[in-house]
């Protein structure tokens, strides 16, 4: 009997401290979407039709962040 009034205790603590331990609207800023390539080209124009469904279905801003480099540099021949 008293191991059952203790774990009723427990479970009945764990109960209560899920109610404060709550965490903030997630997420609480824009959302960035990285697209490893220049604007203007393919993959932009693909992660800005995917980015615009995605925002109007999650009710979030999504901002599309264009970082050509590495790879993705078109260099000069010579």
């Amino acid at each position: 009997m008293q191991t059952r009034l203790r774990y009723l205790a427990l479970a009945l603590g764990f109960a209560l401290a899920a109610g404060i331990a709550r965490a903030d609207d997630y997420p609480s800023r824009p959302i960035r979407l990285i697209v490893p390539y220049a604007a203007g080209g393919g993959a932009d124009s693909v992660a800005r039709i995917i980015a615009k469904r995605v925002s109007e279905t999650i009710g979030q801003t999504i901002v599309i962040e264009n970082r050509g480099g590495g790879g993705s540099i078109k260099r000069c021949m010579r």
